[in-house]
């Protein structure tokens, strides 16, 4: 048995497995304890790409949760992943 199947997650299998290891090995298996970690530390972790990161945000979206946001000077930005493209 593989380290990510003896583990319960409620994350899609769409983010792969390597970010699903990723997200495991870090101690992440439910949406509400991505919420106080931004999308950049996310990238952060190896096996974690922006596709994940932007399942993840889906997820976490329809979900009315957002990862945490990401404080610039006296700012707070949302954590996106990209800039909005109009």
């Amino acid at each position: 048995m593989k380290s990510t199947e003896k583990f319960e997650t409620e994350f899609p299998r769409g983010i792969g497995r390597p970010a699903t290891s990723a997200l495991i090995g870090s101690g992440y298996t439910r949406y509400d304890q991505l919420t106080a970690i931004t999308a950049n530390d996310l990238l952060r972790l190896h096996g974690v790409g922006p596709k994940a990161v932007r399942i993840l945000e889906a997820e976490l979206a329809s979900r009315g949760l957002s990862f945490a946001a990401v404080t610039r000077g006296n700012a707070e930005v949302a954590g996106k992943t990209a800039p909005d493209r109009d």
